[in-house]
């Protein structure tokens, strides 16, 4: 399986402006090519290839007209922009918003990106070397895992990061029989089946006052060439980096913890794009698919199963089957049918557990009973 680890690095003042310097190449490079695409489609009508312009790296670099240092780095721009261009096609005949590529400016083109470990990038200890640019110093945190495959060069908020993409085998966990329904939320987070309640942190509410500052300060800088500006653009990005790094620490824990004592996890296949409205700040901020993300990776890697289920009528329907229709403001399930009353989310958590486990073919366990006794308690 696939694993990322990123680690900071340390460059000079010398080596951060050579690293910039094949940024800002690597995008001209980008934009060349895709105006290239454009000119012999309009002009020639002919749909110029990825093995169309790879062919012409070698006379271009020997003639000094591409500054990455790196041949196949310049191979994987050329790449990035066909699949730009495939993903465009596949938009098309989907009929979905086609999206067609678009040029990129020296400010969004952040990453750098070396195929293979060893052609021009190298990994000694806790030094990377890079073609053009010499030895830089990592901080090594934890150490890497398995067979590096690709090594990626990133400009993040004024810092410069390396990620080693590598293959590993499974850390599988002790086998265990413990399954559990997670029913994602925005009052709290994830409510598990067997009640526990895990609190939303809501990160964007404790740093939206920084960035509105950083915001403000960057509109009062209005010269676009200015220090002064480039400072500000560089501190909203922090401010967005920082809420960035502890809504995924925050998720990589949460997603750690039910791995390591679950063996089944339930979980609802949503539909995020289709739930926007007026509460999309808070869908964003809870970030529900990066965290399914983390958790499927997470538990392919323990050797858990993680089992996705039609969320249609899991918070509209009851433990004994009948449909309780109930409107986004009502949190308490209350049916007519039976007399089961308890929080809405907890319900929903049980009958995602109740639709995983049917779908494994595992009986589900009787639960009606401890609910009841338990919303009689509340």
């Amino acid at each position: 399986m696939r694993k990322s680890f990123k680690y900071r690095i340390y460059p000079n003042r010398e080596q951060s402006d050579a690293l910039t310097c094949q940024l800002r190449a690597a995008c001209d490079l980008y934009n060349r090519a895709l105006q290239e695409r454009i000119e012999g489609w309009k002009e020639h009508k002919k749909f110029i290839t990825y093995y169309d312009q790879a062919n012409q790296l070698k006379p271009m670099r020997a003639a000094g007209l591409i500054g990455v240092a790196n041949y196949s780095c310049c191979q994987d721009v050329l790449r990035r922009l066909n699949k730009s261009f495939q993903d465009f096609f596949r938009r098309v005949k989907q009929g979905k918003k086609p999206g067609f590529p678009r040029f990129k400016p020296n400010s969004r083109w952040n990453t750098l990106v070396f195929p293979a470990l060893g052609d021009g990038c190298s990994f000694l200890g806790r030094i990377v070397r890079i073609q053009g640019v010499g030895k830089i110093k990592i901080k090594l945190h934890r150490p890497v895992e398995g067979k590096i495959k690709t090594v990626s060069i990133k400009r993040e908020a004024g810092r410069w990061f390396v990620i080693f993409s590598v293959i590993c085998d499974p850390s599988p966990l002790p086998p265990t029989k413990k399954a559990i329904g997670i029913d994602l939320g925005i009052s709290t987070f994830a409510t598990l089946s067997d009640g526990t309640e895990i609190d939303n942190p809501r990160f964007i509410l404790h740093e939206e006052k920084r960035i509105r500052i950083a915001n403000r300060r960057l509109a009062r800088r209005t010269n676009r060439r200015s220090n002064r500006r480039r400072k500000a653009v560089v501190a909203l990005q922090k401010a967005y980096a920082h809420m960035r790094n502890q809504r995924s620490d925050f998720q990589h824990k949460v997603a750690r913890m039910l791995v390591n004592h679950y063996g089944v996890i339930a979980v609802e296949k949503l539909n995020i794009k289709g739930m926007y409205s007026n509460l999309s700040k808070s869908v964003n901020d809870a970030a529900w698919g990066m965290f399914l993300n983390k958790l499927a990776y997470k538990a392919e890697s323990a050797g858990r199963e993680l089992v996705r289920v039609n969320p249609r009528g899991t918070s509209q329907t009851c433990l004994c089957g009948e449909r309780v229709p109930k409107t986004l403001k009502q949190r308490w399930h209350s049916c007519p049918a039976c007399g089961l009353e308890g929080k809405r989310d907890y319900i929903s958590a049980q009958l995602i557990l109740r639709l995983g486990l049917s779908l494994r073919n595992i009986t589900w366990p009787d639960v009606r009973a401890s609910v009841l006794r338990e919303s009689v308690v509340v």
